[in-house]
């Protein structure tokens, strides 16, 4: 059976980048940076695993196989306002890491399971 062709042209080298900025950004940001710090104990182990999650998201490669909605669930200090500087600081990194059109594209897909998370990690009740 033939692969499935990416949701949109990326490299799995520019997701590493943009994960690896990302992430750099997250451990000094005045809100979301003490969240992470609470739960990650091993940065270069998480990136990895969430660049899988993002190979599997567009470039459809079976490569993660995590549950981010229990995740978040499980953290219990995820709240509502924490969702939108999230995809504010994504956006920029996606921004300044990629080709408009990459970037845009990107930024739609994370808004929607940002979106989802949202719903399933705070809103459920």
């Amino acid at each position: 059976m033939a692969a499935l062709p990416p949701r949109f042209p990326v490299t799995g080298e520019e997701i590493d980048g943009v994960v690896a900025d990302f992430y750099a950004a997250i451990r000094v940001h005045p809100t979301l940076g003490p969240v992470f710090a609470n739960h990650v104990t091993d940065w270069p182990a998480h990136e990895e695993k969430i660049a899988r999650f993002w190979r599997n998201a567009i470039l459809l490669q079976r490569v993660y196989d995590g549950n981010p909605m229990e995740a978040h669930r499980a953290a219990g200090d995820v709240r509502p306002g924490m969702f939108s500087p999230w995809l504010e600081l994504f956006d920029k990194v996606l921004a300044r890491n990629l080709a408009p059109e990459t970037a845009a594209a990107w930024s739609a897909l994370a808004h929607r399971i940002g979106q989802g998370l949202r719903y399933g990690v705070v809103d459920r009740d």
